[in-house]
């Protein structure tokens, strides 16, 4: 599996969310499965199927999460360079809005609702190697667009 950058906060987030499902997430699915199969009738349990469901679904994420951690780069925020980077922070402006600030994260830490957008995104693509004072062309999947940089940081 390749790389993925996280910040120190999304890994220390992700190490959280790991231990609590190795620890208390596995012993609450573990029990929902023990009260199931004591409930008698194997064949038509729906309360056993969905137990095994999410017994599943916790089991997928802790090996997705080790994996990612495992894998991980640490990327600086606070490396101060001109030229935008995964960890830079970004204030951007397209004609005829607002200007709005982004951080360039990996794909496991984005979350655009709070400007954090991944290096791998259409607009993480674009912004990638350019500097304050460049016009991108973001090819995005709604069209393309250009957007002013205004800093980097």
């Amino acid at each position: 599996m390749p790389s993925s950058y996280l910040t120190q906060e999304g890994y220390d987030r992700l190490l959280k969310e790991l231990d609590y499902l190795r620890t208390e997430k596995r012993a609450e699915v573990a029990d929902r499965l023990r009260n199931a199969m004591e409930d008698g009738e194997l064949i038509e349990n729906a309360e056993l199927e969905a137990a095994k469901n999410e017994q599943s679904f916790v089991e997928g994420r802790i090996k997705e999460l080790e994996i990612l951690l495992a894998n991980a780069k640490l990327i600086d925020e606070n490396a101060s360079n001109d030229t935008i980077q995964v960890g830079s922070k970004v204030q951007v402006k397209e004609d005829g809005f607002d200007p709005e600030d982004y951080v360039i994260v990996g794909h496991a830490e984005a979350d655009p609702r709070l400007g954090r957008i991944s290096n791998e995104s259409p607009l993480g693509k674009a912004l990638l190697n350019h500097k304050a004072g460049d016009k991108v062309k973001v090819d995005a999947p709604g069209g393309a667009f250009e957007i002013d940089i205004l800093s980097v940081g």
